[in-house]
């Protein structure tokens, strides 16, 4: 197993994405032969914090250009809850496969990877009780 001392003295690939309120930095590091991959988010182990369906979803990147197993990863997060977070690790992770080899770029963006969602939640209008949601009507 790596620990984090370990990862601080390799070489690796760094990108940032983003979705709602969530920012995230991947990193990315490529593994020496008889090493086995790893999942960081936070320091702490993935499984911690996604469910296998969900870490399919995050490693859809790497299955598209079929390097599963090549690379180690390690993600800080910060904001946002999980949506956020699962959607701006996956980007962060294409971003950073594009920085390590630009021919892979054309099958990431086919696939719709290196597209940020730009959604946010719309703000609070004076007013009105939500974003558009008015208090009860009433004549009198």
């Amino acid at each position: 197993m790596i620990t984090i001392e370990d990862l601080k003295t390799r070489k690796y690939i760094e990108a940032v994405g983003r979705r709602k309120e969530t920012s995230a930095r991947v990193r990315i590091y490529e593994l020496k032969s008889g090493e086995t991959p790893f999942f960081i988010i936070n320091e702490k182990e993935a499984e911690k914090f996604f469910d296998d369906f969900d870490r399919q979803h995050i490693l859809y990147p790497l299955q598209v250009v079929n390097l599963q197993g090549k690379f180690g990863i390690s993600v800080k997060v910060r904001g946002g809850g999980m949506t956020g977070w699962k959607d701006a690790i996956r980007l962060g992770l294409a971003r950073a496969l594009v920085k390590y080899n630009q021919d892979l770029k054309p099958k990431l963006r086919k696939e719709g990877l290196l597209t940020r969602d730009p959604r946010v939640v719309e703000r609070k209008k004076v007013g009105l009780k939500k974003a558009r949601k008015a208090p009860r009507w009433r004549k009198r």
